[in-house]
C-alpha cells in the first residue's frame, strides 16, 4: 500500500481519563495524507486531550497508528509534529528561535547530539517556510505570540513531521500571522502532510479546512466542513452540548 493511499492517522475506541474524570470516551475516524481536518468542540470538549493522546504525551486507551505504525514507534522517527496552545517559553531564557527548530532534529541526532549539515539544512529550509531566517537569533521570548507559534511550527517541519497536530494556532496571533500559518498549513497539505488542527474560528473553517471532526468527548460528526458547519450538526457540539453530556 502507497503512503498516499494508507491513513496518515488512524484512531479506534481512543479514551482518556484523568480520575474520576472521562475526557475521551471512545473517539473513531482516520484521517488521510494531504487534508487538512478541523478539530471543534466547546471548552471541555476533549480537544486538547486528543492532541496529546495522538502525540503520546497523554495516557490513553486504544488504538492509534501513523501511517499505519504505533504512536511510540512513529514518534521515534519525527513522524508527529505537536504544536501546542501554550507555548511555555519563558521570556528571559537565553535560547533562539534557531535553537527552538534545531530541537526539532535533536532526535534524529544520536546519542551526542552534534548537529550535522543535514541538521542545518533542515532548520534553515524550515525557518524560510516559515518566514523567520531573519529572526534566527532573536530569543524566542522577545517574538510575537504570532511568530512564536510559526517557530513551533518550523520545530516540527525541521523533524521531518508527516502527521501535524496543532491546537489552537491561531490564538492571540495577529491577521498578518494568521493568514502566513494558514498558508503555510494549506502547503504543506499539498505536498501530503496530513494536518489536525483545534480551532474556535468556525468562520476560518471552510477556507482552512478540507474536513472537520466535531468532538463532545466522542466523535459527534466527521465530514466535509461545509456539512459540520449545518445548524444540526454545529448545533450538537455548542447549543446541545448539556443533552449530549446527559446521555453519555
Amino acid at each position: 500500500m502507497t503512503t498516499m493511499r494508507m491513513a496518515a492517522l488512524t484512531v479506534r475506541d481512543l479514551r482518556v481519563r484523568y480520575g474520576s474524570v472521562h475526557a475521551l470516551t471512545g473517539v473513531d475516524f482516520a484521517l488521510k495524507p494531504g487534508r487538512i481536518c478541523g478539530l471543534v468542540g466547546m471548552n471541555g470538549s476533549g480537544k486538547s486531550s486528543l492532541l496529546t493522546a495522538i502525540a503520546g504525551t497523554t495516557r490513553s486507551r486504544g488504538d492509534v497508528t501513523v501511517y499505519g505504525e504505533p504512536v511510540r514507534q512513529a514518534r521515534r522517527r519525527g513522524m508527529i509534529g505537536f504544536v501546542p496552545q501554550a507555548d511555555g517559553v519563558d521570556k528571559d531564557f537565553p535560547v533562539t528561535v534557531d535553537d527552538v527548530v534545531l530541537m526539532g532534529r535533536y532526535g534524529l541526532m544520536g546519542m551526542t547530539r552534534r548537529p550535522r549539515q543535514i541538521d542545518r539544512t533542515a532548520v534553515d529550509e524550515a525557518l524560510a517556510r516559515v518566514e523567520l531566517t531573519e529572526l534566527r537569533a532573536r530569543r524566542i521570548g522577545a517574538l510575537s505570540g504570532g511568530q512564536r507559534k510559526r517557530v513551533f511550527i518550523a520545530r516540527a517541519l525541521a523533524q521531518g513531521a508527516r502527521l501535524l497536530l496543532l491546537d489552537e494556532p491561531f490564538a492571540g496571533v495577529d491577521k498578518p500571522s494568521e493568514q502566513t500559518i494558514t498558508s503555510l498549513l494549506q502547503s504543506l497539505a499539498a505536498e501530503g502532510t496530513a494536518i489536525l488542527v483545534a480551532t474556535h474560528d468556525l468562520a476560518g473553517l471552510p477556507e482552512l479546512c478540507d474536513e472537520t471532526l466535531l468532538l463532545l468527548r466522542r466523535v459527534l460528526f466527521h465530514g466535509e466542513t461545509a456539512e459540520a458547519l449545518r445548524p444540526q450538526n454545529i448545533g450538537r457540539a455548542f447549543a446541545l452540548a448539556t443533552t449530549r453530556e446527559n446521555d453519555a
